[in-house]
């Protein structure tokens, strides 16, 4: 598995990085045919009032990302909190694409791996030329993700593994952007466009 470790707001040390490996790797182990590749963050709030130290980590799983974030007053803490989290999304994730989900004889269709997708195509030419760089206006930052249209309880199962209040898909009938979202009093919502 690949694992890359970033740090904001703090310096990675090599005990630091040994302990958030050792406890990914045996958060992950019963998974290691379907986890390729992890990314982990680890940060400290710079506001020395508020103790919040943050890890976050996404798993790229058979082409499914499945994230998990905590926060405490300890990193350490932290990252002991979040492998335990990650452990459970990936033993969900497995359980709902097991065999046993199928009938006899039919297997779950593989998500085809990110090198398989990618186009090998040599690029021609610059792709800078007769354009200019701006930087995008501050506090926005743009998140780009293919969407494969899904039902509406493919979404609320995608929205479980990503940990966020709310996901955006391409519902399957119409083809339209609907937002399906974790209500405060329990419960799911969707909004959709109004024809």
């Amino acid at each position: 598995m690949k694992l890359l470790i970033h740090g904001r707001n703090l310096e990675l040390t090599p005990a630091l990085r040994e302990y958030t490996q050792s406890k990914l790797e045996r958060a992950i182990q019963h998974f290691e045919d379907m986890v390729k590749e992890a990314d982990v963050h680890l940060s400290v709030a710079r506001n020395p009032s508020v103790p919040q130290q943050t890890a976050e980590v996404t798993v790229f799983a058979n082409g499914t990302v499945i994230r998990a974030q905590e926060r405490s007053e300890n990193l350490y803490a932290s990252i002991d909190l979040v492998a335990s989290k990650l452990c459970r999304q990936l033993r969900r994730y497995k359980e709902r694409h097991s065999d046993h989900h199928h009938s006899p004889g039919h297997r779950a269709s593989s998500t085809p791996t990110t090198e398989a997708v990618i186009d090998e195509a040599p690029i021609d030419g610059s792709l800078l030329d007769g354009k200019e760089a701006h930087l995008p206006s501050p506090g926005v930052r743009r998140k780009y993700f293919a969407m494969p249209p899904m039902s509406v309880e493919q979404a609320r199962y995608q929205l479980d593994l990503i940990d966020h209040d709310f996901y955006l898909f391409r519902e399957q009938e119409s083809g339209q952007l609907q937002v399906i979202y974790r209500r405060n009093h329990g419960g799911y919502g969707v909004i959709q466009a109004r024809d």
